[in-house]
């Protein structure tokens, strides 16, 4: 979710800090949905607007498909996939031995962040391996990508009889986790932007002016943390929560 380096166009070092911003509002939205999540899952508050309904489906995949387009935007800005991809999964491991240990809700198996780990480790292959393929057939390529992200999309929903795969997108019988995103479909996402991306690094275009400029300075600081807040949010919540309901 955070990158130390965004620039502008190739060779700068300006930062974006539009795209700071956004990655901040995503923040801000997946703290609040979370808390939402808490107070009617764990605490028993009764919000039927949250519970049932269409809002907490479009409210999730709101904060979920702007963290992993962002995350695919950014490998053509990034100064290391590898690194980035690296860091992600750390996170992700830290993660699942956290919820694991604490029990409060179901663990948390191959969500968002191994998501973003897993699809940024594969992009980083796949622009090493075929560089010139990416490039020129770019456009194509992320149409397709759109297509099978939607043709794909409820393949994770449904149990298959082979374990071990959930990690892909087949979840076996007994597979249960907290957030769950795998490769498949968000892979198709993800890869959509990258290329998306590598066509405006390609067309050396720089980005428009009013992106390099501190519109929301509280939204760009949270962007730019936004894995270090992903990481402590949801104690700091249950604190929080555990103190409002003692």
């Amino acid at each position: 979710m955070m990158d130390r380096h965004e620039d502008g166009k190739p060779g700068s070092r300006k930062r974006l800090h539009a795209l700071d911003e956004l990655r901040g509002a995503a923040v801000l939205s997946m703290v609040a949905f979370h808390a939402a999540y808490d107070l009617a899952y764990l605490y028993g508050v009764d919000m039927p607007l949250f519970t049932t309904g269409w809002i907490q489906e479009l409210w999730r995949v709101s904060i979920s498909w702007t963290f992993l387009a962002l995350a695919g935007w950014m490998t053509s800005l990034s100064r290391s996939n590898l690194r980035r991809g690296c860091q992600y999964a750390a996170m992700a491991v830290a993660i699942w031995i956290a919820t694991s240990w604490a029990a409060v809700d179901t663990p948390i198996s191959f969500g968002i962040i191994y998501c973003m780990a897993a699809c940024t480790l594969l992009w980083w292959c796949l622009e090493h391996a075929f560089p010139q393929a990416l490039t020129r057939w770019r456009v194509p390529a992320a149409f397709l990508c759109v297509v099978l992200f939607g043709v794909l999309y409820q393949v994770p929903r449904s149990r298959y009889a082979v374990g071990g795969l959930a990690w892909l997108g087949f979840p076996g019988p007994g597979f249960s986790s907290g957030d769950y995103y795998p490769l498949v479909p968000f892979f198709f996402l993800y890869a959509a932007s990258a290329l998306t991306a590598r066509g405006w690094a390609q067309s050396h275009r720089a980005y428009p002016r009013w992106m390099y400029g501190r519109h929301v300075p509280a939204l760009a600081w949270l962007g730019r943390h936004a894995l270090v807040i992903y990481a402590v949010h949801q104690v700091a919540i249950l604190l929080a929560l555990e103190i409002i309901f003692m």
